[in-house]
């Protein structure tokens, strides 16, 4: 099958292309990989773990504000609870809302219904002082509600503990994966360039010697490519070039040296007929000089 130069190109540009592609998309899943986790760790742990803290928080003012009332013997501050107690039931409704760990649901309920008694016990106290029994009862929810919200809290972070350990491990898998692959390319490449720029430099080098040897007029030179690629059919063109011109030199290297002789015989024929002309002329000049000198003595003999 006879394959072109440009589709060697070709071919090898969309190698490149689907080697870049290949890395770029398996980089890119492991990239949104990291970012949905990452992500799930801020929505949804972090979140709870900030409403807990928030539900701890009033909690201890509102705990503070009758252990005052108890001391004083003083009434409730009820704007002071009433505020308070809004809060804690918008970050515990926000945690209903946000549930993602075993266990939390049933943990956010005992905290509500935990709440729940525990502001009908202060409804019981406005403006007027808390007494010693309501004083222990109310301690002791007031404890058992903040260790539920350390609880929530605590079961939060260790999510988050875990599941950035899993996207660690997950990132580290990624990049196990990218690297594997970007090494396995990066041979291919490097091997399909080597052979790629060999192929083309053997055979440009041919051509560029061959075309030294036949202006050096070495007309024996021939060129021989494997593949039947335009390199195969410049090596037939050149090939059949150097057999004419070979041939060309053989037929006119004669001729050229018969003419020459030709020539030269023609030089010496002119130069013999000029020389032949010249003896004739003086033959004539002898035979007139001695006609004279036989007529002188013949008339000195008369006399």
């Amino acid at each position: 099958m006879k394959v072109s130069i440009r589709t060697r190109f070709t071919l090898g540009m969309i190698f490149f292309f689907v080697v870049i592609a290949a890395i770029s998309i398996l980089s890119a899943y492991h990239l949104n990989r990291l970012s949905q986790k990452t992500d799930a760790i801020l929505k949804d742990n972090h979140f709870s773990v900030i409403f807990a803290r928030d539900m701890a928080e009033g909690l201890t003012m509102m705990n503070e504000e009758i252990t005052r009332c108890y001391t004083n013997q003083g009434g409730l501050d009820i704007a002071l609870i009433n505020t308070t107690s809004n809060s804690f039931k918008k970050s515990l409704q926000l945690e209903k809302n946000n549930l993602t760990e075993p266990g939390e649901d049933k943990l956010a309920s005992g905290i509500e219904s935990g709440f729940n008694e525990y502001l009908g016990i202060l409804a019981q106290y406005d403006k007027k002082p808390v007494t010693a029994d309501a004083m222990n009862t109310l301690q002791t929810s007031f404890k058992t509600l903040y260790q539920q919200t350390t609880l929530l809290s605590q079961m939060n972070e260790q999510a988050i503990i875990l599941k950035a350990d899993d996207t660690k491990k997950s990132a580290q898998k990624g990049l196990t994966h990218v690297t594997i692959l970007g090494t396995i390319c990066f041979i291919i490449t490097l091997s399909f360039t080597f052979n790629f720029a060999s192929y083309f430099n053997g055979r440009f080098t041919k051509l560029y010697n061959g075309i030294r040897e036949i202006g050096a007029k070495n007309y024996n030179e021939r060129l021989y490519f494997e593949g039947e690629d335009e390199f195969y059919d410049i090596s037939l063109v050149f090939n059949e070039m150097a057999k004419n011109l070979n041939e060309n030199a053989q037929v006119s290297v004669p001729d050229f040296r018969e003419d020459f002789e030709r020539e030269v015989s023609l030089s010496q024929i002119q130069e013999l007929k000029k020389v032949l002309e010249q003896m004739q002329g003086i033959e004539e000049r002898a035979i007139d000089l001695i006609a004279k000198l036989d007529n002188k003595e013949s008339k000195n003999g008369l006399s």
